[in-house]
């Protein structure tokens, strides 16, 4: 089979890759969508919320409170869990994370990321028309539920500060969430509703049609093992298709690609879990519903109820242990009337996340020719296609929407 060339080859046909793939195709690029699966969205894509988080001003950023700290190094809280023997495997990562928090820099990282949050969802109704999948979009938002005052109070606060950045909420009492979600079950201080957010029932789905548009529109698809890249005269080359100028967009497994490269990002890795439930009865849930307090969403996805997970901090390849999973089943079945799974196994994937909780975009430092688009954390799904524009505007020589700075390879040194 003859090598097939292009002006681009983008490495990962995840929600970050594809959306750099349509981006760059829509600004006059031939492009090659790389992936070691024969579909896209086969990986980190396929597991999660669901939620494009246009809401989400502010990123994940770690605890500040020394109780709440030790809370979770001793794992008593659902929302994190860690192996003692593994420690030393993350802990400087953790460190990094935990100075990156500092109120300062976290106000640096909503201001760089804003711009990105605030076109999230009009990046991807654009792209959802396009492709004709609008039946897998929902626009009513999610829930936020709590069950102590304290927790209750200080979400407020942090509504009240996202206020200042255009975000809509709602707090609802006991009554109005009966009202909005009437199969659910418990004792609540209350919930947020965050009304703008957009929901999609199947992301994996998404991304397939994401992939199948850029084929459409001339693109090409070719399985092959990104761990082949070559820098050669005149531009990159994996096993089967070479083009002048490449994109590293592989999630999780980016280190696999800058690594051998010379490049030392520090990429952590946060594992998630997921698992999807037949709702019993006519039970229906309207919107996610994040149980805050017991660290556990559920999310009325097209194959089930989706039971999602918090955070696990582990090597990327080391054995699913969906301890968090067994952790919030009975409490799941205590909110919401679940039935059998509908999986065989809960599904396991891996966040890229670094320190700052910005991804990297842009150009590599050393390297002509290759650019990087990776490193979205827990907004994946969300900014994939933002993401992707703003790069390709780089890579074409357009003026980017906004200011890629704060995403430089080089921040790092």
């Amino acid at each position: 089979m003859a090598e097939a060339k292009a002006d681009v080859l983008v490495l990962g046909a995840g929600m970050v890759g594809v959306g750099a793939a349509l981006h760059l195709q829509k600004l006059g690029s031939d492009v090659i969508l790389v992936d070691r699966h024969e579909q896209a969205g086969e990986e980190t894509s396929y597991g999660n919320a669901g939620l494009i988080e246009c809401a989400s001003v502010f990123p994940y950023m770690f605890p500040r409170d020394f109780g709440q700290i030790l809370q979770y190094a001793l794992n008593r809280l659902p929302q994190a869990r860690y192996r003692i023997s593994e420690l030393p495997d993350f802990l400087p990562w953790i460190i990094r994370y935990y100075l990156a928090s500092s109120p300062a820099r976290v106000k640096h990282t909503a201001m760089a990321v804003l711009p990105l949050i605030q076109r999230s969802l009009v990046e991807h109704e654009a792209l959802i028309a396009e492709a004709g999948v609008g039946e897998l979009l929902r626009r009513n938002g999610w829930l936020k539920l709590f069950r102590v005052e304290a927790s209750l109070a200080a979400a407020m606060r942090d509504a009240e500060r996202a206020k200042q950045y255009g975000v809509p909420t709602e707090v609802l009492d006991s009554k109005s969430i009966a009202a909005r979600e009437p199969h659910l079950t418990g004792d609540f201080a209350g919930a947020i509703h965050f009304p703008t957010p957009g929901f999609i029932a199947d992301p994996g789905a998404l991304a397939k049609a994401y992939a199948e548009l850029f084929v459409r529109k001339g693109g090409r698809f070719v399985v092959a093992d990104a761990r082949t890249l070559t820098q050669e005269s005149g531009g990159w080359r994996v096993n089967g298709a070479a083009a002048r100028e490449v994109v590293v967009a592989l999630g999780p497994w980016s280190d696999q690609i800058f690594g051998p490269l010379g490049y030392s990002f520090p990429l952590g890795i946060k594992r998630g879990y997921h698992l999807h439930l037949k709702p019993r009865g006519n039970a229906v849930l309207n919107h996610p519903v994040l149980d805050s307090d017991l660290g556990y969403l559920l999310a009325p996805m097209n194959r089930g109820i989706r039971l999602t997970t918090g955070v696990e901090f582990a090597r990327r390849d080391a054995p699913p242990r969906p301890t968090q999973v067994e952790q919030a089943l009975p409490r799941a079945h205590a909110l919401f009337p679940l039935g059998e799974a509908v999986d065989a196994k809960p599904w396991m994937g891996s966040r890229p996340c670094l320190p700052d909780m910005l991804p990297v975009i842009g150009k590599a430092p050393r390297h002509a020719g290759l650019w990087f688009d990776f490193g979205h954390q827990h907004h994946g799904l969300t900014l994939g296609p933002v993401a992707g524009r703003l790069l390709a505007e780089m890579m074409t020589g357009a003026t980017p929407f906004a200011d890629p700075r704060p995403f430089a390879a080089d921040r790092f040194g």
